[in-house]
């Protein structure tokens, strides 16, 4: 009756619907029987999308990516009531039929004529169809996507007899346990939530497996239209809603007998607003809180270098479908500590910033921290002091720009790091044989004339350079010296002695490279006046200039701290590494690489510069960065007060800590900051205490550790013999030490009964001492014999005289 009813509405097309009811009774439609024929058999299922996690080195979540908010959870982690719900309302014989069921559709069909359309879907078909949908989502085809869910004309008849031999082929291979899994799991059970793990994650805030009858009947009556049915689209309506939708299920629930009538009432008496604990999950690095530009970092690294997928396009796919967890090392302690001592000296958004010459500026000082771990590059710490996403008028600096990294990774093109890169001109001092007791001219205004530089691989960038001394200068002093006073004519003297292009390639191999990666030309204007100098280098890792001396390179905090690292690890640079493991939905290991670790300096070389920069933190510039235990490290400013830093480290930790204006150049000085004035701002001021406090708190219960010893060779030099000079005139001794390469100074004259009056009597060092090459010595002019002392006075007591008692010398008391 039904198949003839059908069959003369709407033709042997819709005849072809009943086809699977009608040949259960032995009737059939040779037409509808070669269309259904036709149609494919077998549907590949593959897993649905799913919700990756970005995890902390603790284990704890950062951050969560998807496309579908989905869990896959085995079927025994779904809680018994939601099965019955979900089989009472939509598939009561679902354990009988063999993927369709005549009896329901035949009365679907019935219904549907008499003006009362009902669906006739399986829960198997149902799956079929979510499969489909899926698969049309995953491929961005809108065509499969419309096919999926096309309902009406003919089109809609064409799906539902493919759905329904496909659900016919998929029971003879799947048990009903597997069906049911798969559908609870790829169903959407709200608006914005699917399968039923992530779904009761949302309603309830508990897992699938805690279900309770009330909730389960809830959750199984959205999936029939999440738009109208979702209890969260407001109290009046959708509370109303749902609640009818669910009591609906519960009546099924209790007349097929999966819950007593006692189950029943305490359920429809439990009002849906006591039942709800909306707990929404949030998408991306947002909800990572201090740790979100870390998060953007490691999003970056898996699109960039090859971890989930040949092309950004796979990879951000794989991200957000995959199912992937993703282990980090950052850790979540250090982060706070790392935050909290950063914005407790340059706030988020302080209130009391002024910027320089009253402009009126509405940009405050920005300030970025990261830390790694020597000998592995582990990123244990990457933080700033702005909040994570776009600008608003309440938080106008707002940002998605990470500081700490470069360009391709969510930063920009890095800062210009000041006399922070001297640590790297001092290790290729080093490398090159000379020491740090060398004396080095280091009086203010000197002039480097192009002529003068060395610049093998690009002799074309030679250039006249005038530096000037921000910091005390004068004279001449040690290497040593010069390092920890940071005295710029020292160092730009010292570049000027070697060839910048094998500073360069130390500094390559320490991963040093601008923020933009190489030096690009193409970020130039046209008309800029470095276009032809960055043509000339174009592809190297920074600019071998004469400035580059003092920092004019602009770098990224992450790079520049890695590098310092490397003095760290006795020599070894190892790339700065965030993830330290992926495993996909299976739980199999995504291949991670190791730490990527190479020698760049010798072991020598990084323990004079050790020995240096240890000095810098105990008596130079950076004496606020003083910890209790042995640290080093390297104070910078860069032209015009524009950004400050100091990078420091321990033999187990390193870190950066940079400050100025993210937005361009712009002079730090007359600026109150945190309610303090500051004439100027420079890497001792404010960047190095802000290091010492972060890093106190971050080595605090840590081995204390020191740095392997310096060997004289780094500190003294190749140790050369003082000439014999004792007997000659002041000014030949004089003559005789400088062309030895000493320098002189001429000291207090000193009595000799074997050396003439004015000839040199002693000298200090003496005579074949061996000290390093232009060592001072001092010479003592002879002021001839020591003269006889002189003559005791007679003793004129009369025989029998005493002294009075009270009358013998006492020591004066302000002799002591």
């Amino acid at each position: 009756m039904a198949f003839l009813l059908v069959a003369g509405v709407g033709g042997v097309l819709t005849a072809g619907l009943l086809m699977p009811a009608v040949a259960a009774v032995g009737s059939t439609s040779n037409a509808a029987q070669r269309l259904f024929d036709d149609l494919p058999t077998e549907l590949e299922i593959s897993p649905p999308s799913e919700q990756s996690q970005i995890l902390a080195s603790d284990g704890s979540l950062l951050a969560t990516f998807y496309a579908e908010n989905r869990v896959v959870v085995p079927l025994e982690e779904i809680s018994q009531n939601l099965r019955n719900a979900v089989i009472a309302t939509e598939d009561q014989r679902f354990y009988e039929h063999g993927g369709m069921d005549p009896e329901g559709l035949a009365r679907a069909v019935v219904q549907t004529v008499g003006g009362n359309t009902q669906g006739a879907s399986t829960l198997t078909q149902q799956y079929v169809k979510n499969v489909l949908l899926e698969q049309g989502l995953v491929a961005g085809d809108e065509e499969a996507i419309n096919a999926a869910t096309e309902a009406d004309g003919a089109e809609g008849i064409s799906r539902k007899l493919q759905e329904i031999k496909y659900a016919i082929s998929l029971e003879k291979v799947y048990e009903k346990d597997q069906i049911l899994e798969g559908y609870l799991n790829i169903a959407q059970f709200s608006i914005s939530n699917y399968g039923a793990e992530a779904a009761s994650q949302y309603y309830f805030g508990h897992s699938a497996a805690e279900m309770t009858p009330a909730e389960a009947a809830l959750v199984a009556g959205v999936t029939r239209s999440p738009g109208v049915y979702d209890p969260t689209r407001g109290e009046d309506d959708g509370y109303e809603t749902a609640t009818n939708r669910r009591d609906t299920v519960l009546v099924q629930m209790r007349d097929q007998g999966y819950i007593t009538p006692e189950e029943f009432d305490v359920a429809v008496a439990t009002p849906v607003a006591d039942m709800l604990a909306i707990t929404p999950t949030p998408v991306g690095c947002s909800a990572a809180g201090v740790s979100a530009y870390f998060c953007e970092y490691v999003t970056n690294v898996l699109l960039n270098d090859g971890y989930l997928g040949a092309t950004q396009t796979e990879a951000r796919d794989a991200l957000r479908r995959g199912g992937y967890t993703i282990r980090t090392t950052i850790d979540p302690v250090r982060q706070d500590q790392a935050f909290e001592s950063l914005v407790a000296e340059i706030p988020e958004n302080d209130p009391t910033y002024r910027s320089p010459n009253g402009e009126g500026r509405t940009e405050g000082i920005s300030g970025a921290i990261s830390t790694v771990e020597p000998g592995t590059g582990d990123i244990i710490a990457m933080v700033q002091n702005t909040t994570y996403g776009e600008a608003t008028p309440e938080n106008p600096r707002a940002t998605r720009l990470n500081f700490n990294v470069d360009r391709a990774y969510g930063g920009g093109a890095g800062f210009q790091t000041g006399s922070t890169f001297k640590a790297f001109v001092l290790a290729q001092w080093l490398i090159e044989g000379r020491s740090l007791s060398e004396p080095i001219n280091s009086a203010n205004n000197q002039s480097f004339p192009a002529g003068t530089w060395d610049i093998s691989c690009s002799p074309e960038s030679v250039a006249n350079y005038d530096p000037r001394n921000l910091e005390p200068g004068g004279g001449t002093m040690s290497v040593l010296q010069a390092t920890m006073d940071s005295v710029n004519t020292s160092y730009v003297r010292m570049a000027n002695q070697m060839d910048l292009c094998a500073l360069r390639e130390t500094t390559s191999a320490m991963g040093v490279h601008v923020g933009d990666g190489t030096i690009d030309p193409a970020r130039l204007p046209a008309t800029s006046g470095a276009r032809s100098l960055y043509e000339a280098q174009a592809g190297a890792d920074i600019l071998a200039i004469p400035s580059m001396a003092l920092g004019s390179n602009t770098i990224a905090p992450l790079t520049m701290n890695a590098a310092f690292a490397t003095f760290a690890a006795g020599g070894i640079f190892c790339e700065p590494r965030a993830i330290t493991g992926i495993t996909d939905r299976d739980g199999v290991e995504v291949v991670v690489p190791e730490p990527e670790c190479s020698r760049a300096l010798e072991e020598n070389i990084a323990a004079g510069v050790n020995h240096a920069l240890q000095n810098v933190v105990q008596r130079g510039t950076a004496t606020g960065a003083r910890l209790d235990r042995p640290a080093a490290g390297k104070t910078g400013t860069a032209n015009e007060d524009y950004h400050a830093w100091f990078i420091g480290y321990t033999p187990q930790l390193s870190t950066a800590v940079w400050m100025g204006h993210s937005e361009g150049d712009i002079p730090m000085v007359r600026t109150t900051l945190n309610g303090r004035y500051h004439a100027q701002i420079f890497g001792g001021r404010i960047p190095a205490p802000i290091w010492g406090d972060y890093m106190t708190k971050a080595t605090e219960g840590m081995d204390v550790e020191g740095f392997p010893d310096a060997q004289e060779r780094q500190i003294f030099g190749d140790r050369v013999a003082v000439p014999g000079v004792v007997g000659q005139s002041v000014n030949g001794a004089t003559a005789t030490l400088r062309n030895a390469g000493f320098r002189v100074i001429v000291g207090e004259g000193r009595y000799s009964a074997t050396v003439r009056a004015g000839a040199v009597a002693q000298a200090s060092p003496g005579s074949g001492a061996r000290v390093a090459p232009g060592a001072a010595v001092t010479v003592h002019p002879s002021l001839g014999p020591e003269p006889a002392p002189p003559a005791e006075p007679e003793d004129t007591d009369e025989p029998g005289d005493v002294d009075e008692p009270g009358e013998s010398e006492e020591p004066d008391g302000d002799d002591d």
